[in-house]
């Protein structure tokens, strides 16, 4: 009797497990078919400003600054995300000198051109942390004696264009709306709850916490060995385009970093000092551009959709070296901590598009200028 009930029972479970996964392939099946659905072209190629977005922008610039409150330190207030920095190094961005006619536009227009640039590799966490701990890792380059009208009217003799980039192609976030949302959330100590706002299933970014969980990866062995990227959109003449930055060891002179002790604090700066100042071996990138192609689904307005490689191939502009420098000093360090990065540095051949880009143009500023006021005053 208690074998053939133990039997029912387990073949009870067996069906209960068995329907159970079937559910699940079906429901996974109806939401990938239903998200391919969506991700069909063509899009828009140039940008669509939903309403209400300058009050939104004004939320999150209050956030940002609730955020830069909340994180500063006793002798200085820190940027509201990327605020540590493993070092700002001098580089040089070399045109490549056989740039076909297409992709010669804004500072690339000129085959052979060699820039001089600073440029700063970061943590992406609004707050100092181990860098052993899961998290994006980002890149800024700055490009000096840029000629040319700049963007912001008060920067005009600046000269100068800055590409701001980080370790994942795209952003978990879509547009403002969502980002005023998410931000205030995660200030209110919130992490995983800030995909899910609500009760209504229909509220719920299971996609986006995914992509936030992919974003917080591991530590790379150096700052030098990690893959940059844009996320939204610029100009690129007439054309839209995404940028990344990749290794690129084989134009550099080989150079196998020291195994590095990661339970050090700040192991990511040791490594990148260890090439460029101990062993005074330079390190090389490519920069890339991707065009859109408007009868993809290659949004300008949603920052959680990646641009696929095969609707459009990344194109080499430039090749990024950073010679073997001294960059870890105290001056050098603080220099570093005043420098401020902003996609709308910049001239018009590149200027951002798309609600995130605008965001930024409000939300940098607001945040830089109550920053070093607040420095200032220490």
């Amino acid at each position: 009797m208690l074998a053939r009930l133990w039997l029912w029972l387990g073949r009870l479970l067996g069906k209960t497990l068995l329907t159970l996964l079937s559910v699940g392939v079906l429901g996974w099946a109806v939401g990938a078919a239903w998200f391919a659905w969506q991700q069909r072209g063509p899009v828009s190629a140039v940008e669509q400003i939903p309403d209400g977005e300058a009050a939104m922008t004004q939320d999150v610039i209050q956030t940002a600054v609730r955020i830069v409150d909340q994180h500063r330190e006793s002798t200085r207030y820190l940027r509201d995300a990327h605020a540590k920095a493993h070092g700002c190094v001098k580089a040089e961005v070399r045109v490549l000198p056989q740039l076909s006619e297409g992709l010669r536009q804004g500072v690339f227009s000129e085959p052979g051109k060699i820039w001089q640039a600073t440029l700063r590799l970061s943590n992406g966490n609004a707050y100092p942390q181990f860098d052993s701990m899961r998290d994006a890792r980002g890149m800024a380059i700055k490009l000096l004696d840029v000629p040319g009208k700049q963007l912001l009217g008060n920067r005009q003799d600046r000269q100068e264009q800055d590409f701001v980039m980080f370790s994942h192609p795209n952003f978990f976030v879509s547009d403002v709306a969502e980002y005023r949302q998410n931000v205030a959330a995660q200030a209110d100590g919130k992490k995983v709850m800030a995909f899910f706002p609500g009760w209504d299933p229909r509220s719920w970014q299971v996609r986006h916490l995914l992509i936030a969980l992919q974003t917080l990866s591991a530590p790379p062995d150096s700052p030098t060995q990690t893959t940059y990227f844009s996320v939204s959109p610029y100009k690129f003449g007439e054309a839209n385009a995404k940028f990344r930055v990749m290794p690129d060891p084989d134009n550099c002179p080989a150079y196998a970093l020291p195994k590095q002790n990661q339970d050090l604090p700040n192991f990511l700066r040791s490594a990148l000092n260890q090439q460029l100042s101990t062993d005074r071996v330079p390190a090389c990138f490519v920069l890339q551009i991707q065009r859109q192609d408007a009868h993809k689904f290659m949004p300008i307005e949603d920052t959680s959709i990646e641009w696929r490689e095969q609707d459009s191939p990344f194109e080499t502009v430039a090749r990024i070296t950073l010679p073997a420098q001294d960059f870890d000093t105290p001056a050098l360090n603080l220099q570093c901590d005043n420098l401020s990065f902003n996609p709308w540095f910049g001239i018009d051949a590149h200027r951002p598009i798309g609600g995130i880009n605008r965001l930024r143009k409000a939300v940098y500023e607001a945040v830089s200028d109550y920053r070093h006021s607040r420095n200032a005053e220490q």
